[in-house]
């Protein structure tokens, strides 16, 4: 007959079982979002697990984390990530925080600010196209 503290050592060995498995996954987990990140050309800068984050609801294996990383362009993005070992890697949020400053804008081929004045169309037509392309590299 099985007495309470058998039941009680089943218990703490599926638990303790339980978590190294997790502890397993979540090395895994860092390693997979490192090398997506870094293959497009960014740089993580925090990760951590963030098992309520967005779409956790109904998720069964999936594991979600906080990311904040710098792309190829130098801006700071945040957002959540969802990943497993059948699933791989995806972003569920990503936006970005901060932009690199204007000195490392330059690249880009900003026009130089002239202390002319702008008129409204000739701004609108400026931001037209600078949105155009900042669409073509993404």
């Amino acid at each position: 007959m099985n007495g309470p503290g058998e039941v009680i050592a089943v218990i703490a060995v599926l638990v303790f079982i339980s978590l190294i498995i997790r502890l397993g996954a979540g090395g895994l987990d860092h390693s997979r979002v490192r090398e997506y990140v870094t293959r497009r050309g960014g740089k993580i800068i925090s990760l951590q697990w963030a098992p309520f984050g967005p779409g956790f609801f109904g998720e069964k294996d999936s594991r979600i984390y906080q990311v904040k990383y710098r792309d190829k362009e130098g801006c700071i993005h945040e957002g959540y990530i969802k990943t497993s070992m059948l699933s791989g890697v995806y972003f569920t949020e990503d936006r970005i925080v901060s932009r690199p400053s204007k000195s490392q804008n330059e690249v880009r081929n900003d026009p130089p600010q002239s202390s002319a004045p702008v008129s409204v169309e000739d701004e609108k037509a400026r931001l037209r196209k600078r949105l155009a392309e900042l669409e073509e590299l993404e």
